[in-house]
């Protein structure tokens, strides 16, 4: 069965941290409030879906039923977006100097978390459900509000320009755009619908979200089933 309720997701993340004899390493976020990854299911690497029938398929979706995603959605849209698909790093969208700038956040009802490419995992931010300040910071669009998960992908313009000074940001954009387009994919291969939404109020998207001052929201994209 797909639904899984808003305390029993959180109670599956954390208790695949716990399992004894596994590691959970730390998350490496620069951030001050580091704390234990939470280990997310490994991600499949095949489905009876081409990407011809994906790309066909693709469409924007903003009405969504009231199922929320599983661990394995929420694993599998992560690592569509920025999961690392070579030994030295590489992740599943192309970054100019290999040098991704980019972070990804979900917020959904039981938490507010950031995806940790390394050992492919999420650090929880906060218990909050965030979406409902999301919804007001991106212009009250029923999308955001009503999805089970809403994504949220941030730059670190500084880790580009260090190498490309002024183009940083035109290849940052680029980037966001191929990790957005391969989140939206991947939906579609998971017979869910999303749409990207670049229509918020940045400042109030950063301070609802606590995001640290370097982070710069690029996009919003609430997932869920569809309900069309």
């Amino acid at each position: 069965m797909r639904v899984i309720a808003g305390s029993m997701l959180l109670v599956t993340l954390f208790l695949s941290s716990c399992v004894p004899g596994s590691e959970s390493p730390v998350a490496e976020t620069g951030r001050p409030d580091q704390q234990e990854g939470i280990l997310l299911p490994a991600p499949r690497l095949s489905s009876e879906r081409s990407l011809e029938e994906t790309l066909s398929r693709r469409r924007s979706v903003r009405r969504f039923t009231d199922e929320e995603l599983t661990t394995e959605d929420i694993s599998q849209l992560l690592w569509a977006a920025q999961g690392i698909t070579r030994e030295w790093g590489g992740r599943t969208a192309p970054s100019a100097g290999a040098l991704y700038p980019l972070e990804v956040y979900v917020a959904m009802p039981q938490g507010f978390y950031h995806y940790e490419p390394q050992g492919h995992k999420i650090e929880l931010i906060t218990r909050e459900d965030l979406r409902v300040e999301v919804w007001k910071a991106s212009l009250k669009q029923d999308a955001v509000r009503d999805a089970p998960a809403v994504f949220v992908i941030v730059a670190v313009y500084e880790r580009t320009a260090a190498k490309y000074g002024d183009r940083a940001a035109r290849y940052v954009h680029l980037e966001a755009g191929h990790a957005a387009q391969n989140l939206l994919l991947q939906a579609v291969a998971l017979d869910l619908g999303g749409v990207p939404i670049g229509a918020f109020h940045d400042n109030r998207l950063r301070s609802a979200l606590s995001l640290p001052g370097d982070h710069e929201p690029l996009y919003v994209i609430p997932v869920g089933h569809p309900a069309e």
